[in-house]
């Protein structure tokens, strides 16, 4: 019965219809109805009965269940209270399965305290996506495998190179992860069909630079953000703002950045170089 509703808008439709729900803008919600990409997802993840997952927004669940029988004790989130009935009918039958209820912006970090999972999945709501990824990786939890179906221009940005659309979000998502594009998702394949290009993509994470930024991940975050406030001004007129904010010395400029480097944008670094910086940026606020 399940499988044969999640692939048809007009059953999706009748259910919501008889549950007096409907669908809400505000959440971002649009369901996945073709089957093969939603098995295809699924087997991208390559799941045991080991693992441990968090599946964010199952709306109805038709994800969940294809997670739920691979034995993986999944802990699911969703905020809207009409779905969450219809989610514990369907799946508290399950050993490995837990709801947490609520904005997932706001919960996920108490559930990090009690366990990180090994895996991040989800169709993530296009107006959250990047926020709670980065949310996760500022707070220092990282999950060894996320998969993630997202706008594509957001998808793409994290993992963009240098002269794409190269940005803040693209060095601090790659300083933790390796981004690897899985596929692209077009709107036939949801319901309601969204106004924008979707792209599933995978993060693995990375241990390239991790042991270099141990103690210095706060500052990271601080200064890549800070180079990027404005896109069109220099690496210069940025962290002079950044020193004004902080009260510090506007003389910090040229002991962290060599003056060739002043006058080149952000969008020109390498993860590498951000880090380099962030390390003499420590070092000087510590002696100065």
């Amino acid at each position: 019965m399940l499988n044969s509703l999640y692939n048809s808008p007009a059953k999706l439709k009748e259910l919501l219809d008889a549950r007096n729900l409907s669908m809400q803008k505000k959440f971002g919600q649009n369901f996945l109805i073709d089957a093969n990409i939603r098995s295809k997802l699924v087997d991208t993840l390559a799941l045991s009965p080991d693992d441990t997952i968090w599946e964010i927004g199952p709306g109805l669940g038709s994800m969940t269940e294809l997670i739920l029988k691979t034995g993986a004790t999944l802990t699911a989130f969703e905020i809207d209270t009409g779905f969450i009935p219809f989610l514990h009918e369907q799946f508290d039958i399950y050993e490995n399965f837990q709801l947490v209820e609520g904005d997932v912006l706001k919960n996920w970090k108490q559930c990090a305290r009690d366990n990180v999972p090994q895996f991040f999945f989800g169709n993530l709501p296009y107006n959250i996506a990047t926020t709670l990824l980065l949310d996760t990786i500022e707070e220092g939890i990282f999950f060894d495998t996320c998969l993630v179906t997202m706008q594509k221009e957001a998808a793409d940005r994290l993992g963009a190179s240098i002269g794409e659309d190269y940005s803040a979000t693209s060095i601090l998502t790659q300083a933790f992860y390796d981004v690897q594009p899985v596929m692209n998702i077009g709107a036939s394949a949801f319901w309601p069909r969204p106004h924008v290009a979707s792209k599933a993509i995978l993060l693995r994470k990375s241990e390239t630079y991790s042991a270099q930024l141990d103690g210095i991940t706060a500052l990271f975050f601080t200064l890549v953000k800070a180079l990027f406030f404005s896109r069109r001004k220099t690496i210069k007129n940025n962290f002079l703002r950044y020193l004004k904010e902080h009260n510090k010395d506007i003389a910090l400029l040229d002991r962290v950045f060599p003056q060739s480097v002043q006058s080149r944008r952000a969008e020109t670094l390498t993860v590498q170089e951000c880090i380099e910086y962030t390390k003499k940026l420590a070092t000087v606020l510590e002696t100065s």
